[in-house]
C-alpha cells in the first residue's frame, strides 16, 4: 500500500492550480501569461473609456489629500487612512525584491515598462475605489462592509444573473480569505533578518511577528488605519532616504542609467527574451506590486468617510503611482546605478541589498529595517481585507470575527519557516484570481462609473 502524504498532495494540487491560474501562451520564446493579458488589457480600456482619468485627475486627487481629517459622513475611517491603508496593502516586498528579479530577468528596460503599466493601473484604481463606496453597506453599529463582493453582486443583479453574482461574489471572498495568508512577508523578513544579522530561529521569529499582528488587527480597521497612517510615512521615507542617498552617491551616472532604461525598453538585448521579453517583466512587476484590479485595496477604501464615492475613486488612482512609479522605479534606479543585477549568485532582496551594501557596509540593516516595516504593513492590511471576505460569509459575528483573527495570527506564526514554496504559489494563485470576477465586474459597470464622473466634474465648481 502505497502511504499517502499530504505535503506531496498538497504541492501537486498548487502546481496544478498555479498551472491554470498562470496559464501562458508564447510568443518568440517568452512567457505570457493571461491573467496579466486580463489585468493590462482591462487598464488600457478603463484608460481610454474616461478619458484618460489618471492623467487629468491627477493633480484633483493630490487636492483631496489636503483635507485628510475624519469628518461626519458616513465611513469608519479618513479618505487618507484608507488611502494608506490600502498603500500599506500594495508597498511590501515586491517593491524591494521583486524589481530586483523584474530588472534581473528583463533588464533596465523593464523599468520603463513598469512605470507605464503604473500609470494604467491609477484608471483600474478609479474605478474599483469609486465602486466599492458605491456599493458599500453601513452596518447597524455603523461599520462599513463594503468592497468588490458587493459590486460585482450588484452588477450581475443588473443584468439579471443574480445567481452567477451570488457565485462569484461568494468565490471572491474566498479567494480573499485564503490570499490573506501573508506568509511571503514573514519569510522575505526573516531571510534578510538572518541573512544581515545571522538570528536563525524561525519560529520564535514567527510567534513575535504573529504577536505583533495580533495587537493591532485586535482593534479591527480603526486600529490599523491608526497604525498605517503612521507606518506608511515612515517606512517610505526611510526607505527613500536611503535610496536617495545612494543615488547621490552616483548623481553623475544617472542621466546614462535613464536612458539606459529607455534604450532597453526598445531595443533591448537578445538574452533578456527580446522587445515582448522586457515588456512582460515590466508589465508583471506592476501587476503584482500595486495589485490594481485584483480588488483587495477597494476594500480599505470602502471604509472612506465620504459622501461622493467618485471623490474617493480619486484618491485611490494615487496608490499605483506611488507604488510603482515613485518607489518601485526608485528601486529600480538603485539597482541599475550600482550594477548589482548584474552581480551573478544574488537573486531577489539579495540584489537589492547588494546595492546598498555596495555603497554603505551598513545599509542593509536600514533595508532590512525598511522590509520588516513594508512587510509588517501588508500582512496587518491583508488580514483585514480576508477578515471582509469572512464577513461576508459567516456573517458579522464577533466570535466568529475572532476566530479568523486567532487563525491569522496563527498562520503568519509559522510564515517564517522555510520549505513552504507551495504555500507561496497557492496564495499567488487565490490573489490572481481575485482578478477574474472582479475586472469582469467593473467592466459591466463602467458606464455607470462614466456617468458618475461626468455629475461629478458638473457639479465640482458648486
Amino acid at each position: 500500500m502505497v502511504g499517502f502524504s499530504f505535503q506531496q498532495a498538497f504541492e501537486s494540487l498548487t502546481s496544478k492550480l498555479a498551472a491554470v491560474v498562470f496559464y501562458a501562451f508564447e510568443i518568440n520564446g517568452v512567457a505570457i501569461p493571461m491573467v496579466l493579458l486580463w489585468l493590462i488589457s482591462g487598464a488600457l480600456v478603463f484608460t481610454c473609456y474616461l478619458g484618460f482619468i489618471n492623467v487629468r485627475g491627477f493633480g484633483h486627487a493630490v487636492g483631496l489629500l489636503k483635507n485628510n481629517k475624519r469628518s461626519s459622513d458616513s465611513g469608519e475611517i479618513s479618505p487618507f487612512q484608507a488611502l494608506t491603508t490600502a498603500l500599506s496593502g500594495t508597498v511590501g516586498t515586491g517593491n524591494i525584491a521583486g524589481v530586483a528579479i523584474a530588472i534581473s530577468l528583463g533588464g533596465p528596460g523593464a523599468t520603463f515598462w513598469m512605470i507605464v503599466a503604473g500609470l494604467l493601473g491609477m484608471s483600474t484604481k478609479f474605478v474599483e475605489c469609486t465602486l466599492a463606496v458605491k456599493y458599500r453597506q453601513i452596518n447597524a453599529d455603523g461599520s462599513v462592509s463594503g468592497g468588490p463582493m458587493y459590486y460585482i453582486k450588484a452588477a450581475l443583479d443588473k443584468f439579471n444573473l443574480p445567481l452567477t453574482g451570488t457565485i462569484l461574489a461568494m468565490a471572491f471572498s474566498v479567494f480573499v480569505i485564503f490570499g490573506s495568508a501573508g506568509f511571503v512577508h514573514v519569510n522575505q523578513g526573516f531571510v534578510q533578518v538572518k541573512t544581515v544579522t545571522g538570528f536563525d530561529n524561525a519560529w520564535l521569529f514567527g510567534a513575535i511577528y504573529g504577536l505583533l499582528v495580533g495587537a493591532v488587527i485586535i482593534g479591527g480597521l480603526k486600529s490599523i488605519a491608526r497604525v498605517t497612517s503612521k507606518l506608511v510615512p515612515l517606512m517610505c521615507g526611510i526607505y527613500l532616504a536611503a535610496s536617495l542617498l545612494v543615488m547621490f552617491t552616483h548623481a553623475s551616472a544617472i542621466p546614462s542609467a535613464l536612458w539606459l532604461i529607455v534604450q532597453g525598453a526598445f531595443t533591448p538585448e537578445a538574452g533578456y527574451g527580446g522587445f515582448i521579453g522586457v515588456l512582460i517583466q515590466g508589465f508583471r512587476r506592476a501587476a503584482y506590486s500595486n495589485e490594481a484590479g485584483i480588488g483587495s485595496s477597494p476594500i480599505a477604501h470602502a471604509a472612506a468617510q465620504t459622501k461622493d464615492p467618485v471623490s474617493q475613486g480619486f484618491v485611490g488612482l494615487l496608490e499605483p503611482f506611488i507604488d510603482t512609479v515613485v518607489i518601485c522605479t526608485i528601486t529600480a534606479l538603485v539597482i541599475i546605478l550600482t550594477g548589482a543585477y548584474q552581480t551573478p549568485g544574488l537573486d531577489g532582496v539579495q540584489i537589492t541589498s547588494g546595492a546598498f551594501a555596495s555603497v554603505v557596509s551598513w545599509f542593509p540593516w536600514v533595508l532590512m529595517v525598511a522590509l520588516l516595516l513594508f512587510g509588517f504593513s501588508t500582512v496587518i492590511s491583508w488580514s483585514y481585507y480576508g477578515l471582509t471576505g469572512w464577513r461576508y460569509l459567516v456573517g458579522q459575528d464577533k466570535r466568529l470575527t475572532k476566530l479568523y483573527k486567532v487563525l491569522f495570527c496563527l498562520i503568519v506564526s509559522i510564515g517564517a519557516v522555510p520549505n513552504v514554496m507551495a504555500v507561496f504559489d497557492f496564495i499567488d494563485s487565490m490573489i490572481f484570481l481575485m482578478a477574474v470576477p472582479n475586472i469582469l465586474a467593473l467592466y459591466l459597470l463602467l458606464p455607470e462609473v462614466k456617468a458618475d464622473l461626468t455629475a461629478y466634474w458638473q457639479k465640482l465648481p458648486r
